[in-house]
């Protein structure tokens, strides 16, 4: 069976000059059912405007060229923290008021590692004067050096101020952010604000009268979460013993008691080991593909073991 031939076929020279007409400056940016009759005001005709969106299609370019593509945005950086006040992540809420579309601006920061809250302030707006504040007083009490600490935040207005910026310069910090409209690229600090506001003691009405009220609530939360919040990513230990080194002598306790209870009552345990209560000697933020199969490998036989 022979291949029927289409007279009218374009030629491949005919079909490259459909593609470097729509992907010229002039005309990167409009649909062919523009391209085709502005061509034909001028005298010119190439190709039918079917032609033009069949041929863009088979290049997948039909969607988005030029600068209505879409800019392409790499993973952050794998940041991994083997102990407190190596890695930070820092973020912005709202706290709504008592006047609609009016809010306090809650700005905290945590240590991945230990998930304790390292700083935090409510400001009445979003400033990255208020941001180099903060972060400069959580340097200074966590003793931070020059070259010591990774800061991951998102792509904020307060993040990007070059206030902000030549603070993180001067203390030596170095930057990390996320992939625009990448919640998942900050995960520490939206699992934060999640448990904040997810607590009774948040204001029943959702909303705060002023802000020494928001200042106030905010500060208790933070003690709490510190001091009281048994973690159930740090095997329900708080932030305040995992940042302090106190949760491995407390987790040693918990393994020798279940010892203890497995000597008992054999029979309970069936064979079985006790629960697992180590914690892993290091946090990755971002992590890449590979090393997050591992991540979730081990944490099945963690799993299996408990």
């Amino acid at each position: 069976m022979t291949e029927r031939t289409v007279a009218n076929k374009l030629t491949s020279e005919e079909r490259q000059r459909v593609l470097d007409v729509a992907n010229s400056s002039r005309f990167q940016d409009l649909p062919p059912c523009k391209i085709v009759p502005t061509l034909a005001d001028e005298g010119e005709y190439i190709a039918s405007v079917s032609t033009f969106y069949r041929i863009l299609n088979e290049e997948n370019q039909l969607a988005h060229r030029g600068r209505s593509k879409p800019a392409k945005h790499n993973r952050p950086r794998e940041c991994e923290a083997h102990g407190p006040r190596q890695v930070w992540s820092w973020d912005i809420t709202y706290l709504p008021t008592q006047v609609a579309g009016l809010y306090f601006y809650l700005y905290m920061i945590i240590d991945i590692f230990s998930r304790k809250i390292v700083g935090f302030r409510v400001h009445t707006e979003e400033l990255g004067d208020h941001a180099s504040n903060l972060m400069e007083q959580a340097c200074i009490d966590e003793n931070i050096t020059p070259d010591q600490l990774i800061l991951h935040q998102d792509n904020g207005s307060p993040m990007k101020a070059s206030v902000f910026h030549a603070t993180l310069q001067r203390l030596g910090v170095m930057p990390s952010y996320s992939r625009p409209s990448v919640s998942d690229d900050n995960p520490y600090s939206e699992a934060l604000f999640k448990t904040m506001k997810y607590r009774p003691e948040f204001p029943a009405s959702k909303r705060f009268d002023t802000l020494e009220d928001a200042s106030k609530w905010c500060e208790w939360f933070v003690d709490w979460y510190n001091n009281q919040h048994q973690h159930s990513e740090l095997k329900f230990v708080t932030p305040e013993q995992r940042h302090t080194g106190q949760d491995a002598a407390v987790l040693a306790a918990r393994h020798n008691t279940y010892l203890l209870a497995k000597q008992k009552n054999p029979l309970r345990w069936a064979g079985r080991k006790t629960r697992n209560w180590e914690l892993p000697d290091s946090v990755t933020l971002n992590p890449d593909r590979k090393h997050k199969l591992n991540l979730e490998s081990k944490h099945s036989r963690c799993m299996m073991a408990a």
